[in-house]
């Protein structure tokens, strides 16, 4: 899929949350202002956050909560370094909670089933968007 503005990613990423049925794990990949919290807002409100402007990056708090019709567990694992890190958070205990969001998870190292959203910004500032399950 072709993003010509963060408007378009966003309604995406609503319409492919609104198929999700609650459990799912979803990595978002992609360089620094590719757009990924844009997706993340876009899952969010698939999932039927009212106010998708309390969703935030938690670069710095790791991990934000939002109650929509399922609990979305919005992970960020930009400042962590090692693997063992992002195993000392216990995020895995979240998996099966609700949807889990992980912004950077290429930093994961270990296998787990999820839903990855590859987003790469082209010459011209679209996004191109690749999802794979």
């Amino acid at each position: 899929m072709i993003s010509h503005s963060p408007e378009e990613t966003l309604a995406f990423a609503k319409k492919l949350a609104r198929t999700f049925k609650g459990n799912e794990v979803v990595f978002l990949i992609g360089e620094l202002g590719a757009g990924k919290t844009v997706f993340a807002k876009g899952i969010a409100s698939g999932l039927g956050l009212k106010n998708v402007h309390q969703v935030c990056s938690p670069t710095f708090t790791l991990m934000n909560v939002y109650l929509a019709r399922v609990p979305i567990y919005h992970f960020d694992f930009y400042r962590l370094a090692k693997a063992a890190e992002i195993t000392d958070l216990g995020f895995e205990d979240y998996i099966g909670e609700g949807v889990v969001v992980v912004e950077w998870a290429e930093k994961i190292d270990f296998p787990l089933q999820a839903v990855s959203i590859t987003i790469e910004v082209s010459d011209d500032e679209k996004r191109v968007i690749t999802v794979t399950n």
